[in-house]
């Protein structure tokens, strides 16, 4: 990152910072709570939250100010910042087990280190030489039959960004994630700090399909008049004889060269050959379903028109199929109508654009590997869970859309992990494609409740729906942001202080069936503030219901 980057992100935080700082000067105007909800007992919480107002409901929180974690408070950032480490190194590092928490590349993660062995590990990153200001981060979780904690064996490189000694020997660090790795082993040093031997992951390049696979076909128009015309040209002149046998010579030469380029687009590091095509693809039926679509969609505005559509296209007196009259390639005259159909046919085809399998593979299965178009369809689906982002910069970066996605899905940690451990973009976005056409409800891990649903999402923070925050334990947790909830109690009452939202006050939440804890209710103590309440959800404590 340049000088200028990072002065950029300085200012922008600076101003940030002044944004927060006004909104504090606000009047406060915390929402009364009625008697019978101001004891500790549980709440229950059914159908809508209190006044939360929905994407349709106005919105004036900053979202900005939740990415940058002001509850840590002040923060002083390392100016030394690590180029990227090569493929396939091996190092130490000092780590952090987290349980709960799956780190993605590109991804923010506060820490509240208290504990002297991490506090040991923060000190390790600082002074190191080979790796300096970096730590590595592996998720941990505990088997369901025995309950002793198992660690994964792919984990992310994290970069510390800011840090802050308190008075207390506690620090407070923000750190930000950097490249996948996989752990050899793990040991704890003689100052106590736990470290374990990595891996760097060679990540690969994104795929595209080859120019050369594919080709535009410029004169489909002259081969498919030539084919239809052969019958008629019985009456025709010589002249026009000789232009449709020079027209299938051309064809045959196209039919040649194809040849050659077929060994040539399938032998590319690019083409599907370089993985494999097993029985899965032959069964792609959303691929399959876009082509036969397009095929169906080609035949049938090309032989079909219905006579609406006739009299809605207007045409020029200039358009033509190619030929001086009618007679050129047939006798007698045709009617009005079918002239009109013939020439609607040729204006659409020069609009179209005709694409000629020069390999052995046809296009859809190119289009399961070509990760800049896997990219396009997952920023779309992505668009339907969130809004309308702009997400044209990840769609020319295929690899960072995928930790993206992968790091904000609101999904279960086991889920998201399984997505760090695949090598490859392409087969990475599209196991994300299918995850999100099948997401749909956010149920409770332990009773399988029904707490939320798709369409309930809200984003409350700039970095995406999903974020990993930490109180002041030191515990981390990744929370999905919801402004419609079922099924959950309410215990004790709001709470201002270190609130992950600034304006909103915090109360715990638990599963009124199984009460497990389940998050967070956030209501709004500024005026103006929108919306007026929403949901916090713990992502370690759902379970996937995906059709």
């Amino acid at each position: 990152m340049d000088d200028d980057s990072v002065e950029r992100m300085l200012e922008r935080e600076r101003l940030q910072m002044e944004q927060i700082r006004e909104l504090d000067m606000e009047e406060l105007q915390i929402e009364e709570v009625d008697d019978d909800h101001s004891s500790d007992d549980d709440v229950l919480i059914s159908g809508r939250g209190d006044g939360g107002a929905g994407p349709s409901g106005g919105f004036t929180f900053n979202t900005c100010l939740a990415s940058l974690h002001t509850y840590l408070g002040e923060v002083d950032d390392t100016h030394g910042r690590l180029s990227f480490l090569d493929g396939g190194a091996i190092l130490n590092l000092p780590m952090f087990y987290l349980e709960g928490v799956v780190l993605f590349p590109e991804a923010t993660l506060p820490l509240r280190v208290i504990q002297p062995r991490f506090i040991a590990a923060v000190e390790k990153a600082l002074n190191q030489v080979d790796a300096p200001f970096t730590i590595g981060v592996v998720r941990v979780h505990r088997h369901p039959d025995d309950g002793r904690l198992r660690f994964a064996s792919v984990g992310t490189t994290a970069e510390i960004r800011q840090y802050r000694r308190l008075d207390d020997g506690s620090l407070n660090v923000v750190t930000r994630g950097q490249q996948r790795f996989r752990l050899r082993r793990r040991w704890i040093d003689v100052e106590g700090a736990p470290c374990g031997e990595v891996q760097i992951v060679q990540e690969d390049t994104p795929l595209r399909t080859p120019k050369d696979a594919f080709a535009q076909l410029a004169s489909v128009s002259n081969f498919r008049k030539c084919s239809f015309s052969h019958a008629a040209l019985l009456g025709a002149s010589p002249a026009k004889r000789r232009a449709c046998v020079d027209i299938d010579n051309d064809w045959e030469r196209m039919s040649a060269a194809s040849i050659v380029s077929d060994h040539s687009a399938t032998d590319s590091s690019d083409s599907p050959h370089r993985y494999g095509v097993d029985e899965s693809l032959s069964g792609d039926e959303d691929f399959m379903d876009g082509w036969d679509q397009r095929r169906r969609k080609f035949h049938s505005e090309g032989f079909s028109r219905s006579d609406q559509v006739h009299k809605c296209v207007k045409f020029d007196e200039d358009d033509n199929l190619g030929w001086d009259s009618v007679e050129d390639f047939a006798s007698g005259k045709r009617s009005g109508d079918w002239e009109i159909r013939e020439r609607h046919r040729a204006v659409h085809e020069k609009k179209s654009v005709f694409c000629a399998p020069l390999s052995f593979w046809p296009h859809w299965v190119y289009q399961m590997y070509d990760s800049y178009a896997l990219a396009r369809r997952a920023a779309d689906l992505w668009k339907q869970v969130i809004g309308s982002p702009n997400m044209d910069d990840y769609i020319r970066k295929p690899d960072l859309l995928s930790f993206y996605i992968a790091s904000k899905l609101p999904m279960s940690e086991s889920t998201r992990q399984e997505l760090l451990e695949i090598d490859g973009i392409s087969y990475r976005l599209r196991r994300e494609i299918q995850l999100l056409k099948g997401f749909n409800l956010i149920r409770c891990k332990n009773c399988l409740t029904l707490i939320a649903k798709r369409s309930d999402m809200v984003v409350m923070s700039s970095d995406g729906p999903l974020n990993a925050y930490v109180n002041p334990h030191g515990y981390v947790h990744e929370i999905i942001t919801v402004y419609n909830a079922n099924g959950l109690a309410l215990l004790g009452s709001p709470a201002k202080e270190h609130s992950w939202f600034p304006g909103y006050a915090w109360t715990i939440t638990n599963c009124a069936v199984c009460e497990s804890n389940m998050g967070w209710l956030f209501t709004a103590t500024k005026r103006n503030l929108l919306p007026k309440s929403f949901w916090g959800i713990r992502s370690s404590q759902v379970t996937d219901d995906t059709q």
